[in-house]
């Protein structure tokens, strides 16, 4: 009896040790997510203020301590995804035992029952000496017909509550596995956004008119290569098949960002006037600071992925992602601090793609002035990933080309949640 009961006592306890870490690590977690939100509300208010060299220093600064405090809270989910995967272990092994327990009763009383149904009422008039032993024999066959079919309930709960846990860990397993994956792209992050600082720094020498003559070229830049793309892609005349075109719709794409804050609209806007030759901006932009997780907008594949800033002389969309989706659509995501996914994967709706980025000076920021995410949406049939021979200062470089001209970019608030 002893030796049957150790084993549960020890599951019994190492339960409790672990739904204790739980609790301790979801209080540790709850904490760190406080500290994110408050420096995340500290960065905002440095990255809504003027453009100078002091404020975009500080703003890296800021950046790197929340990209810190990120990191911490991703490792704290691991923590808690990897308790949470040792308790279901446990439980998923007392259910093993609990169904070996059950299944060896069954067949006990299976037996029992067949050596019952082996005998005859005649037999058990001539083997018992008075006739009510032999009714409570049949009884007892009662009893056991009975007790057989609450052990087989039993089986069958135990079985679909071990099937239950079983898919809960693999679930869980996935979200670590994802989780890895997030703290391995956030340390990156916290890697770019101190060599960006560090290299800013340089570029200027630290004195706010070289930074100001910066800023100037990249705005300058900005207007030269959507000039140099607009005039490109204007020549280009594909057809398109209108019945291949999603009509517009709200949240038949979900938001490529957690938090949702637009700066800058699709289209021939005031601001898009000022700064673009062919004044029509070619996507929407969103407030995000530097590291903020950028989100697949629906399921879909990786069809392009590249880093303008590679070739020193192209001023563009910096580090980009692009996903082909099943509906006739192609989202586009630019001006990344760094990328998680590879050409050819498959990604989902809510995947972690990427990090924004848009520094200025930043590896990947491309022409941006300021942290934010430039999101696109190109018509699927249009869109095609190529080298952009074209171009005197990108001719090296590999980009997304509608090759229907303007036609192939649509509005990407048609088809997001509404506002």
């Amino acid at each position: 009896m002893m030796l049957f009961l150790v084993p549960q006592f020890v599951v019994a306890e190492t339960a409790d040790s672990l739904r204790q870490k739980i609790e301790e690590a979801n209080i540790q977690k709850q904490k760190l997510q406080e500290e994110q939100i408050k420096l995340q509300k500290g960065l905002d208010i440095l990255n809504n203020q003027g453009k100078t060299l002091q404020g975009t220093v500080k703003s890296l600064d800021a950046t790197r301590k929340k990209l810190e405090t990120d990191i911490k809270v991703t490792k704290s989910k691991i923590n808690g995804a990897e308790l949470n995967i040792k308790s279901l272990e446990n439980s998923m092994t007392e259910k093993e035992r609990d169904i070996d327990t059950h299944q060896k009763a069954i067949s006990m009383s299976i037996q029992k029952l067949a050596s019952y149904d082996s005998k005859s009422m005649i037999a058990d008039l001539l083997t018992y000496k008075k006739i009510s032993e032999v009714w409570h024999d049949r009884s007892a066959l009662g009893d056991l017909q009975d007790g057989l079919g609450e052990e087989i309930a039993f089986l069958r709960a135990t079985k679909n509550a071990l099937e239950i846990e079983r898919d809960k860990k693999e679930k869980t397993k996935k979200e670590l596995q994802n989780f890895n994956t997030e703290l391995g792209g956030q340390k990156k992050v916290v890697e770019v956004t101190q060599a960006n600082q560090t290299a800013l720094l340089i570029q200027t020498k630290n004195k706010e008119a070289e930074y100001q003559k910066m800023l100037s070229e990249n705005i300058a830049n900005q207007k030269k290569f959507e000039s140099d793309l607009f005039n490109f892609e204007s020549q280009l005349k594909l057809v398109l098949d209108p019945n291949l075109i999603p009509e517009a719709s709200p949240a038949v794409l979900a938001w490529p960002l957690e938090k949702i804050r637009v700066t800058q609209m699709f289209g021939a806007t005031v601001d898009a006037k000022r700064l673009y030759t062919s004044q029509s901006h070619s996507g929407v932009d969103f407030a995000a600071s530097v590291g903020s997780a950028v989100l697949s907008v629906k399921d879909g594949v990786v069809t392009g992925s590249g880093n303008t800033d590679l070739s020193k002389s192209c001023k563009s969309y910096g580090r980009w992602l692009l996903v082909r989706h099943d509906n006739g659509l192609s989202s586009f995501y630019s001006h990344l601090s760094n990328s998680l996914v590879t050409v050819g994967q498959k990604v989902s709706t809510g995947q972690i793609i990427g990090y924004s980025g848009g520094a200025i000076g930043g590896n990947g920021s491309g022409y941006s002035t300021g942290p934010h995410l430039h999101f696109g949406l190109y018509v699927t049939q249009a869109v095609s990933v190529e080298l952009y021979s074209n171009s005197i200062n990108c001719k090296n470089v590999y980009i997304p080309i509608s090759k229907a001209g303007p036609a192939g970019y649509l509005d990407p608030l048609a088809y997001l949640p509404a506002l």
